[in-house]
């Protein structure tokens, strides 16, 4: 059995088995990944945290930027993971925009986490406009856009720093046909797979896609 709560590709037993192994969390982290399961509100796995927490490490990323906050669960992650990073995280959807405001109200007690509210290809031409430099991007925000944002965190990046993208395996689809994706669906599998095609074949990139969660993809910037 294929495992696709909150959109997760790993058998069931594995992916439990590994969170055997994971560092512990904050309890708010777990109360704030319960309410978002009762409300249907994606956010990102426990694998797919000690993830983005083992890199933020390795390259000892302080700088971070995040396309689509979401109810800010993945910040506050990134956040307890090194406690000497400052985050840029954008979303534009109201209802988030108030949960998230909420949730780092309540606690991110370092004041780290900097929301950034709007649509992220105008958010992002401005960073861009104003020279910002980041060590890590997580982009984890509208699958259709992946291409746009990757051209601009190609930009924000510094040279050696990290972009991961979450998503990347459509929960399984892309591994189908486009013929035998439901037609709702078809454009996002096209646009996925030509990302991926992108980043893994692209001098400016160097990239390793892992089966975690829905898929993330590392890329690191030549």
């Amino acid at each position: 059995m294929k495992y696709k709560y909150n959109g997760g590709i790993m058998d069931e037993r594995m992916e439990v088995f590994l969170e055997t192994f994971s560092a512990d969390i904050p309890e708010y982290l777990n109360n704030i990944a319960s309410d978002a399961a009762r409300e249907h509100v994606p956010v990102i796995r426990k694998l797919t945290g000690g993830v983005l927490t083992f890199f933020l490490k390795a390259f000892d990323a302080k700088q971070v930027l995040e396309i689509g906050t979401a109810i800010g669960y993945s910040a506050l992650y990134m956040a307890e993971g090194k406690k000497d990073t400052e985050i840029d995280t954008i979303e534009k959807v109201p209802k988030r925009i108030e949960q998230a405001r909420g949730n780092f109200s309540k606690y991110d007690k370092r004041k780290c986490i900097h929301l950034i509210e709007g649509d992220a290809s105008d958010i992002l031409h401005e960073l861009v406009k104003a020279k910002k430099e980041y060590d890590f991007i997580f982009i984890d925000a509208s699958k259709g856009q992946y291409k746009m944002f990757a051209e601009y965190a190609f930009k924000l990046l510094r040279k050696g720093g990290v972009m991961i993208t979450d998503n990347v395996m459509q929960e399984g689809e892309i591994l189908e046909s486009r013929y035998a994706v439901i037609r709702r669906n078809r454009t996002i599998h096209t646009r996925i797979r030509e990302y991926l095609y992108d980043i893994t074949h692209s001098e400016r990139w160097n990239t390793v896609i892992f089966p975690i969660g829905d898929g993330i993809a590392v890329s690191i910037k030549n």
